[in-house]
């Protein structure tokens, strides 16, 4: 991985064999990123998404294998309990143009992953919702 600092927003290039939320994690620790946008596109070989079942209060997973490019990603870090944390959805299509996402759980980039992470100014944290069964923004 690799990233530069231009003012606000960080352009990222996550290299092959390399997962995403690691690395966008070690890139937010070291720029002690609190609050931002996250936006990329890019390829991988081995990505797990969910889906939330709001009556059960609970993620499934899917995992795919193979050459996929990936449509869309994006979400937000933030924190909960001071700490870092991400939430990110992504979509990537395979060879036939059919597109599978969710909840990102693990990606494993085969090609690259250009990312561009915008900051915010402020803090926003999160705290676990009892009714909904997630970890909802909190104002502070």
């Amino acid at each position: 991985m690799e990233y530069r600092r231009f003012g606000n927003t960080v352009l990222m290039r996550v290299d092959r064999g390399e997962e995403v939320l690691a690395q966008l994690k070690a890139m937010a620790i070291q720029e002690n990123v609190r609050l931002a946008s996250v936006r990329a596109l890019g390829a991988v070989n081995d990505f797990t998404v969910g889906v939330f079942k709001t009556r059960e209060k609970k993620y499934y997973a899917n995992r795919f294998t193979g050459d996929h490019e990936i449509v869309s990603l994006t979400g937000t870090i933030s924190t909960m309990s001071g700490e870092y944390y991400a939430h990110l959805h992504m979509s990537a299509g395979d060879e036939q143009g059919r597109v599978f996402g969710g909840h990102l759980n693990e990606a494993v980039v085969s090609a690259t992953c250009e990312m561009v992470v915008q900051i915010i100014d402020g803090e926003v944290d999160r705290a676990f919702d009892e009714d909904v069964g997630l970890n909802l923004f909190r104002f502070i």
